[in-house]
């Protein structure tokens, strides 16, 4: 396997770590949001990830595990939105019922947590890689 791949492989999973903390942002950003442009309270976003294949003779032997991720697209939860009576809220319906996004504040944290230290793992393969093609120049010399 090329440095290259494995460079390839620790950007894919930096740039998809990156997507997931910028959806759990705007998850957390919007947790109280009750009207939006398309109508109805905020929905939840979740990215999505799939696998591709790196490349390579090397990399066909060992497709099941040499794989780059990418984000095929942000998926909107598709649980209802949570009905709360609160009859003095601007957008309360005649009942006095709010549509209220379905954002668990500690799912999102969490969500959070788990993307950074995935991006800091990551960021270590790049560094590994690094050093390993700096230790293969050193070899001749």
């Amino acid at each position: 396997m090329k440095i290259s791949e494995i460079v390839d492989i620790g950007v894919s999973g930096l740039l998809a770590q990156r997507a997931r903390m910028a959806a759990t942002a705007s998850n957390l950003a919007n947790a109280q949001t009750t009207r939006t442009p398309e109508g109805g309270p905020y929905r939840r976003r979740d990215p999505v990830f799939t696998t591709q294949s790196v490349g390579g003779p090397f990399a066909d032997r060992l497709s099941g595990a040499m794989r780059k991720v990418e984000v095929s697209r942000v998926a909107l939860d598709p649980r209802p939105a949570v009905i709360r009576f609160e009859p003095g809220h601007p957008d309360a319906d005649a009942t006095g019922h709010v549509a209220l996004p379905r954002v668990n504040t500690v799912e999102e944290v969490s969500n959070m947590m788990s993307a950074s230290r995935s991006y800091q793992a990551n960021l270590l393969v790049l560094r590994k890689a690094r050093e390993m093609a700096r230790a293969a120049l050193n070899i001749g010399g």
